[in-house]
């Protein structure tokens, strides 16, 4: 079988096949009548600012959706934040791209909601390791999308293989609970041995510590079975089990700091999100997020037509809009204070205003570089000028 996992291939997508059927009826319609009228498209989630800023991702895919197309496109940079108004403008003759929004919008929405989420957790405990440990949660084929939004939003690593050759950076991760059952009950000591012995010396030496005696034990155990090559222990308690998990975790803390294993960090996992994460984070040293992630809601883009003309000049165009959306192609600015504004982008905008959107794809020819690293830098950073607070998200 050439497609045994039933995935929509690359082509398809390329080809605008990849669409909502009315769309195919819409090109049918139009050509029927003669009509490929020059339009201006922006894709926005909110009208005008909320207050409440998500990320925005997944832009180098569109890029690539749209090269070669006989289009403009204006977008704000790979890890902006933005909480109103058009985050893409598109320009061209309607035709060039009439089947791609269903894919466009696709490759915006849950890339922008999974890096939103991961942001969250992310600056729930800035000064602590977090890891994406979701791509579990998702198809396998878009395991790489939630790698690399947890990235961008600043998370220190993931666990998936096939996604870290994609992106190009090496996965990581130690030992899961299979491993341990394995060896068996009674010979813990003996799997973190064998773990040990086998695996890279550039492999942290975390040991699950949870599996079948209480977190305490099992660390202990660990300690005494790899001493100064123990990095570190992971509690992954089962949530039925877990009680007052903040407890067990000083508990862990306080037994092994008595026994002089203060260097032995404590990694937590297991179904936490940012404010499991704001509680533990004074007493563990890192952190597993999975479902959080991948769980996150959609961004819920749509593209609309804001400015039509039957020829190719915007002198003869004119603003138009369905109801409850906004008429005319509009700009969006940074102001020096954080704040998000939209404007008619032929009225200028804020004095200390800085304008966000930028070339992307010019006659159809990909104008912009991405670069993970800077992506990442400007989400963070761009985090802290909006205030962006996860605990009002």
């Amino acid at each position: 079988m050439s497609n045994p996992f039933g995935t929509v291939p690359a082509a398809a997508i390329l080809e605008g096949r990849a669409t909502d059927a009315y769309f195919e009826r819409t090109r049918s319609t139009l050509e029927h009548a003669g009509k490929d009228p020059h339009v201006v498209a922006e894709v926005t989630a909110d009208q005008f600012p909320t207050g409440s800023f998500e990320v925005f991702t997944g832009i180098s895919d569109v890029a690539t959706l749209f090269e070669g197309r006989n289009v403009d496109i204006d977008a704000l940079p790979d890890g902006q934040l933005f909480d109103g108004g058009p985050v893409m403008r598109i320009e061209g003759p309607y035709l060039e791209f009439a089947e791609l929004e269903t894919s466009l919008l696709g490759f915006l929405s849950q890339p922008s909601g999974f890096a939103t989420a991961a942001l969250e957790t992310r600056l729930a405990a800035p000064d602590s390791t977090v890891l994406s440990f979701g791509a579990r949660h998702v198809h396998p084929s878009i395991a790489a999308t939630v790698e690399r939004a947890a990235l961008l939003a600043g998370l220190d690593g993931f666990s998936h293989v096939a996604a870290g050759e994609i992106i190009g950076r090496e996965a990581g991760g130690t030992m899961p609970h299979a491993l341990m059952f394995c060896f068996g009950e009674g010979n813990q000591a003996d799997a973190w041995r064998a773990f040990d012995e086998a695996v890279g010396e550039d492999v942290p030496r975390i040991a699950l510590a949870d599996t079948f005696w209480d977190e305490k034990s099992e660390s202990l155990l660990a300690a005494e079975t790899l001493g100064d090559d123990l990095d570190g222990v992971r509690i992954d308690t089962t949530g039925s089990r877990r009680g007052d998990f903040r407890h067990i975790i000083r508990e862990v803390r306080w037994e092994l700091d008595a026994r002089g294993h203060e260097d032995v960090d404590i990694f937590c996992s297991g179904g936490l999100g940012p404010d499991a994460i704001e509680n533990l984070r004074d007493v563990a040293d890192g952190f597993g997020v999975g479902s959080y992630i991948t769980g996150a809601e959609s961004v819920d883009f749509s593209l609309d037509i804001v400015e039509i003309s039957e020829g190719s000049a915007r002198s003869s165009s004119e603003p138009i809009s369905k109801r409850g959306k906004l008429s005319g192609v509009k700009a969006v600015y940074r102001t020096a204070d954080g704040g998000h504004h939209v404007a008619l982008a032929d009225s200028g905008g804020p004095a200390d205003g800085e304008a966000l959107l930028e070339p992307l794809v010019r006659d159809g020819e990909v104008v912009r570089e991405f670069d993970l690293e800077a992506a990442s830098e400007r989400c963070l950073a761009d985090a802290e000028a909006v205030g962006f607070d996860p605990s009002a998200e």
